[in-house]
């Protein structure tokens, strides 16, 4: 099975970093004709793969990166105007009531007999093993005034199965409007997955190698995590100082219990990569070199600099992945701190890396990122959601370093951005994928995030008043021209 043929990495191929809560006119919803519209301009573009960041549940920080679940899909996403369409809630009250008002109605008549309260019974007994945690632990959290599940009840806390039973009892009818909406997400992300592969564009997932420490699946699975006995973290993830923050980052997601994960053959593992696949053609797995060895940090320290590396049973994972679903068609994230080990274990796996064009312009020879080391099994990027965009990072290089960037790409300073699109989408990487905010051209404004923050991320949309007419035409030429349509 390891020799099928990748139906992503069979030919070049160009894509575009997006995620849907950046997209315009999604008011009510981004999985839905504000998808479809953008899914029809890479098509005319001639993209033919859409990256998103993870889409589980957020907090409020927003970050997709401290994901709630392993297996929801965050219902912020889901289209009223496409529950309105089915009849799911009243149309003429689309500007009246409540994003949660308008799902607690659209769970009511899903709840009525007929074809799509079928479709519904069908879609809980195929979530079993994930869907009744989740609404559990979602209603739960909601009486208990958003408190973290540590901070519950001992009964709740710890699971007890007559507290459980109780708590489904009194809660019936929030649990039954949370997996309503996990369905309304499910229904129509499938509908989305249809129409892009319709017009050709494959759908490139994130998998956050953490969970946050309030979620289900840390709830539901403390054995799993480096905990203490009332469930909090013994020590935490992050990353020591790099690139991005002197102090290095502090994510504060509780650590893995490695031996309990080997002892069941790494199932919970593999679960949450089925749930992937079935969502995408393509996930990338964030901070892939956690899986070699991990920067474990003390849970009181103030920064990340205190931290030490200790080791992750990333080949018998791996392995056990492969034997599960022969081809893994995952890209690793192997940004930061990078050995030789991790770059055997990516290998050892055909798995390609990351090349970020933002990087590569230190003067070091042998800079992995520099645009003419760069080799074909990669995905190339001008930068990522974690850099400053690149007109951005432009503006913040110093005189000489600006000269020398506008001189590799071939281009006068005030067509860096341009000219260093055109290289990546060049470069012989077998996949290019650009951020929307370099194609449009925008400044540091338009960041999607700054590491080691949590103020004023996730929040950049566009318009498509921003996007000019002839910008697809101009992308499908150059797709063209570079072999990637």
């Amino acid at each position: 099975m390891t020799n099928v043929k990748s139906k992503v990495f069979d030919r070049r191929r160009a894509g575009v970093l997006l995620h849907p809560t950046s997209l315009p006119d999604a008011d009510h919803g981004a999985l839905g004709q504000a998808a479809r519209s953008f899914v029809d301009w890479l098509h005319v573009g001639g993209f033919s793969v859409w990256q998103f960041l993870p889409l589980g549940p957020v907090g409020s920080d927003r970050s997709p990166y401290f994901a709630r679940s392993n297996h929801a899909g965050d219902p912020g996403l889901v289209d009223l105007v496409t529950l309105a369409h089915e009849g799911l809630i009243d149309a003429t009250r689309l500007e009246q009531l409540g994003r949660e008002e308008h799902l607690a109605e659209a769970a009511l008549r899903l709840s009525q007999p007929g074809p799509r309260h079928e479709a519904y019974e069908k879609f809980r007994d195929e979530s079993a093993h994930w869907l009744p945690d989740y609404s559990l632990f979602m209603a739960i959290q909601a009486r208990e005034s958003g408190r973290p599940w540590w901070e519950w009840p001992e009964p709740l806390r710890d699971r007890n199965a007559s507290a459980m039973r109780k708590a489904r009892k009194e809660l019936a009818i929030d649990i039954a409007r949370i997996e309503a909406c996990q369905y309304f997400f499910y229904a129509q992300w499938g509908e989305l997955r249809k129409y892009a592969s319709e017009r050709g564009v494959l759908l490139f997932g994130d998998v956050p190698i953490y969970l946050a420490p309030d979620s289900v699946e840390v709830w539901a699975h403390r054995k799993l995590f480096q905990l203490d006995d009332a469930g909090r973290p013994t020590a935490v993830a992050g990353v020591p100082p790099d690139y991005f923050s002197v102090d290095g980052q502090l994510w504060g997601n509780p650590l893995y219990r490695w031996e309990e994960h080997q002892r069941t053959r790494y199932q919970w593992w593999i679960e949450r990569l089925r749930a992937q696949f079935a969502l995408f053609d393509l996930v990338r797995i964030d901070h892939f070199r956690g899986l070699e060895a991990y920067w474990a940090v003390p849970a009181d320290a103030p920064t990340a600099a205190t931290g030490e590396w200790r080791k992750a049973p990333g080949e018998a994972l791996l392995a056990a992945a492969r034997k599960a679903f022969g081809r893994l068609e995952v890209v690793a994230e192997d940004l930061g701190v990078i050995t030789p080990a991790v770059e055997a274990l990516r290998d050892g796996y055909h798995l390609p890396g990351m090349r970020i064009a933002q990087f590569g312009f230190d003067g070091a020879d042998t800079n992995v990122h520099v645009l003419h080391n760069w080799t074909a099994h990669s995905v190339g990027y001008t930068g990522t959601h974690d850099n400053d965009t690149t007109l951005g990072w432009f503006h913040h290089l110093d005189d000489g370093a600006r000269q020398f960037v506008a001189d590799y790409v071939g281009s006068i300073q005030d067509e860096v951005v341009v000219g260093l699109t055109r290289a990546v989408l060049g470069s012989v990487a077998q996949l290019a994928i650009v951020p929307m905010q370099d194609l449009l051209i925008l400044g540091t404004e338009a960041r999607m995030n700054l590491p080691g923050t949590v103020v004023g991320n996730w929040l950049w949309k566009f318009s498509w008043h921003e996007v000019p007419h002839w910008l697809a035409a101009r992308c499908l030429r150059w797709n063209q021209l570079y072999g990637r349509t």
